[in-house]
């Protein structure tokens, strides 16, 4: 039997990223990571910079979410974020570099006000770095998972 699904929308101020079916999604929020079915009780949450899991039975697709909002309810899920890349949006080039130069101004003694914005920077880098790493869609075999 199909698993039910419920509808997920996913904005940036710029652009629709998402707007289709999906049987889970899986978002990093402020308090920790957070799945959500279909029937979900609702709610709100707020996004924190990481790696957005959209599956659809043995397909998965990751997007990379730079904060944001979620609300939750009536099988919908509507995410309005201020930015998110799909893993071809990513210049794993410039990103690689914007990390090893973060990881040297890292090295040197800096206020509080620019050490603040360069974690900011490097947790970014890094989001991205992992999104870019796999494809724009994935098959996956949640039952091979689950056996390990």
């Amino acid at each position: 039997m199909p698993a039910e699904k419920l509808h997920l929308r996913i904005s940036t101020p710029d652009t629709v990223k998402y707007d289709e079916e999906a049987e889970m999604v899986i978002m990093r929020c402020i308090s920790g990571d957070m799945g959500v079915l279909a029937n979900h009780e609702p709610t709100s949450a707020i996004l924190d910079y990481g790696v957005l899991r959209i599956i659809n039975g043995n397909v998965e697709r990751r997007l990379a979410v730079f904060g944001g909002i979620a609300q939750i309810g009536d099988n919908k899920v509507t995410l309005l974020v201020n930015d998110a890349q799909w893993p071809e949006d990513i210049d794993i080039a410039f990103v690689e570099a914007e990390r090893e130069r973060l990881d040297r101004r890292a090295q040197e003694s800096m206020d509080d006000l620019n050490l603040a914005r360069d974690q900011v920077l490097m947790r970014r880098t890094l989001v991205q770095i992992e999104v870019s790493s796999f494809p724009l869609i994935s098959g996956t075999n949640r039952d091979d998972d689950n056996e390990k």
